[in-house]
């Protein structure tokens, strides 16, 4: 289990970050790769940080299970828990790769408060705000699913709670910036991660 665990997340990763990073290059000029937001040790920098280790984590998890190094946890360890797992996590990397080719040419992985551009409502974003955020906690729970050790779910929990200080603290105070009452409305209309779910009440 843990070197299909490791087999999905470089087919995530490659697909996920790799092949868009390059298709957003090919398409603009740019990678889409804005870096982490804020100054040094600010809330901002903290959710970009905590992150990057989140998905560290997320792949030393069944790297160590694989060697033997931890165990995973014997509550977990069923035939329909890891098959959920892998369910899990392919449809996490089709739902990712669904939402940035929804996104188009406003895909970035990070926020410039210095670019402008286009707000989303269609695809996916016309029933979650955050899709590609969605997929990813599909992903990184198939993840949990498959090597249920300690460390995949110290990983996870951070990875969800920087997703959200990463969407409340960064990217839609930054949207409000640029978008404004359109950004509102949007907000008001569609759930943040769940559809339904976490919506702003319009100003």
């Amino acid at each position: 289990m843990a070197t299909i665990a490791l087999i999905l997340f470089a087919v995530f990763a490659a697909v996920g970050f790799g092949w868009r990073s390059w298709e957003q290059h090919r398409r603009t000029g740019s990678t889409g790769f804005k870096g982490i937001s804020g100054q040094l040790g600010s809330v901002e920098w903290l959710a970009g940080v905590g992150f990057v280790v989140a998905l560290i984590g997320a792949v030393v998890a069944p790297a160590l299970q694989l060697a033997g190094v931890i165990a995973a946890l014997p509550i977990l360890i069923a035939w329909w828990i890891q098959l959920t797992g892998i369910v899990f996590a392919v449809a996490g990397t089709a739902t990712m790769v669904w939402a940035q080719l929804d996104m188009g040419d406003s895909w970035r992985i990070g926020v410039d408060d210095g670019e402008t551009t286009t707000l989303v409502r269609t695809g996916l974003f016309g029933r979650v705000r955050n899709p590609v955020f969605t997929a990813m906690l599909l992903f990184g729970a198939g993840l949990v699913l498959i090597t249920p050790n300690i460390l995949a779910l110290i990983a996870f929990a951070l990875l969800a709670g920087t997703i959200e200080l990463q969407v409340r603290v960064v990217e839609e105070p930054y949207l409000l910036r640029v978008h404004g009452r359109a950004y509102r409305d949007y907000a008001a209309t569609v759930g943040r991660f769940i559809p339904g779910v976490g919506r702003r009440i319009a100003h």
